[in-house]
């Protein structure tokens, strides 16, 4: 008879224990959905000044240069196509926003939780280094899925200066670097998307994060969870994206380089060049001002872009979240 009572105690603490973990299928669904239409709305934003910095980033390595600048680039691809040409291939890089920001925030979320049961299981908030960390890790990860991506854009975004050349579409971008290179071909320039979005998503990650929380220590009136205003938030996110592309830009001028490199010119036989290769010419032919070409028309779009990002996807958490 006691044994009896003892299993049904027993059993009365089971029941009486919390609750399951909420519904991580359905918040992992919202991350995805959130962060696509949050990124898709920041590209749309920041696609033309992206279309100039690369086509600076990939100018030939031999002078004279064909833009003395990015307001040079603008006025000469305007002359040329127009806005049409500034928004030249945003087909793939709207696609590629929606996985690119889906990915991030989603891996983010799950490297957090990572980190806390492993790391910091005691801790309600975790410390501005673990937040770092979840951010570059969430940028190795999300690097694989970019890579392909942004190679196609790449290909479409620098115009061939051949007479009578007629900008390709995705679809024949994609079938003409499989025909060259095969499969593998899509993940050239790999080395160059994982150190930028490793690097530049634990700055991403961890200036919005740091910003945030210097706001939430001023806002007397708020509690550490509560949503920061819309302004707020904007600030954030701008801090975010300019700290993205500062510190690790070179290796995004590197990748831009290789995955614009006409294969049909190499010699018969010859191998690729790797990313360290053409970052050593790269470095001895223009030093560290080739290989920040481009930044600063990258910051300047990257700052309202992010802003935009973190806000949209911070009102999207709060009213449907």
């Amino acid at each position: 008879m006691a044994a009896t009572e003892h299993a049904i105690t027993v059993v009365d603490e089971v029941m009486e224990r919390p609750s399951l973990p909420p519904n991580q299928g359905l918040q992992a669904m919202k991350d995805i959905l959130f962060g696509s239409v949050a990124g898709m709305a920041g590209k749309l934003i920041e696609y033309p000044f992206d279309t100039v910095k690369v086509r600076l980033q990939s100018q030939s390595e031999h002078l004279p240069l064909r833009y003395s600048g990015p307001l040079d680039c603008f006025r000469q691809s305007f002359q040329v196509d127009g806005v049409k040409g500034l928004y030249r291939g945003i087909s793939a890089p709207m696609v590629g926003a929606a996985v690119e920001t889906s990915c991030l925030f989603f891996s983010y979320r799950i490297f957090q939780g990572l980190i806390r049961t492993t790391v910091y299981p005691d801790l309600e908030q975790l410390p501005f280094t673990a937040l770092v960390m979840a951010g570059a890790a969430s940028g190795s990860v999300t690097s694989l899925a970019l890579t392909p991506i942004e190679l196609v854009k790449c290909k479409i975004q620098v115009p061939s200066q051949s007479a009578g050349y007629k900008a390709p579409g995705p679809l024949a971008v994609i079938s003409t670097v499989f025909r060259q290179g095969g499969f593998f071909a899509f993940w050239h320039g790999q080395m160059g998307t994982l150190i930028r979005e490793t690097g530049g998503s634990a700055a991403w990650f961890g200036g919005y994060e740091g910003i945030s929380s210097l706001f939430r220590k001023y806002n007397t009136s708020q509690s550490q969870t509560d949503s920061l205003p819309v302004h707020q938030q904007m600030i954030a996110g701008a801090t975010a994206g300019i700290s993205y592309n500062c510190l690790f830009f070179p290796a995004d001028t590197i990748k831009s380089r290789m995955q614009t490199e006409d294969i049909s010119r190499l010699p018969v036989n010859s191998q690729r060049q790797t990313f360290w290769n053409v970052g050593r010419a790269l470095w001895q032919q223009h030093g560290l001002k080739g290989m920040y070409r481009g930044c600063g028309i990258t910051c300047v779009r990257s700052a309202p872009s992010s802003a935009f990002i973190f806000t949209v996807y911070e009102g999207l958490k709060q009213h449907f979240g």
